[in-house]
């Protein structure tokens, strides 16, 4: 691998960075966008009890806002649960997009690395064919300069496109879901709302 690494000139070290960034994104990503993790299966479930049983208490608020991403948009709901419906409702979306940011959170880093590495591998090969061009002289081409000139070009552009294609499809998946996850957070906390105001009436 160093051997290619060498034979490939001092741009594929530009691409090795980028590699190493995205794949700790995407582990990290990985790890954080997990379903149970930001959408709790029974919490919806659990903030309905809490509140017909009127055990609604700053402890409890707090516990909640910790608990998840979900549970912040909820906790914002308990706080109002007194205010009136679009009260209600303002507080709720004020808390979903304080949770949309912090999901979106790295995705747009690993959008431009999808983006950057193919220009990336590009410039490795505009490098290659420069050195190509160099080793030429009044005598005729250098084979070994000539050789390395095309492998500089040849792993750059590889290389770029190898970093490019995975991780592109990491940043569509994880947008996908996060999308996913703002719409059903959005859906439970109606729920909630509508829970509490058909109670009242």
């Amino acid at each position: 691998m160093l051997a290619i690494f060498q034979a490939a000139g001092w741009p594929i070290w530009l691409l090795l960075i980028a590699s190493i960034v995205a794949m700790a994104l995407i582990v990290e990503r990985l790890m954080y966008l997990r379903r149970g993790k930001i959408i709790p299966r029974k919490l919806l479930d659990e903030v309905v009890q809490v509140y017909r049983n009127n055990n609604i208490t700053p402890d409890i608020i707090d516990k909640l806002e910790k608990s998840s991403p979900l549970g912040i948009v909820l906790s914002a709901a308990l706080r109002n649960v007194d205010a009136p419906r679009e009260v209600m409702k303002e507080s709720i979306e004020e808390a979903g997009s304080g949770v949309a940011h912090t999901l979106e959170r790295f995705l747009t880093t690993l959008g431009t690395i999808a983006t950057l590495a193919p220009l990336m591998g590009l410039f490795g090969t505009v490098v290659g064919m420069i050195e190509i061009f160099g080793s030429q002289n009044a005598a005729g081409s250098n084979p070994a300069a000539l050789a390395h000139g095309i492998s500089v070009a040849l792993y750059n552009t590889g290389f770029g496109l190898a970093i490019a294609m995975p991780t592109l499809v990491f940043y569509r998946h994880f947008r996908a879901l996060v999308d996913s996850f703002i719409i059903d957070m959005e859906q439970q906390a109606v729920k909630f709302v509508d829970i509490v105001h058909s109670k009242r009436k």
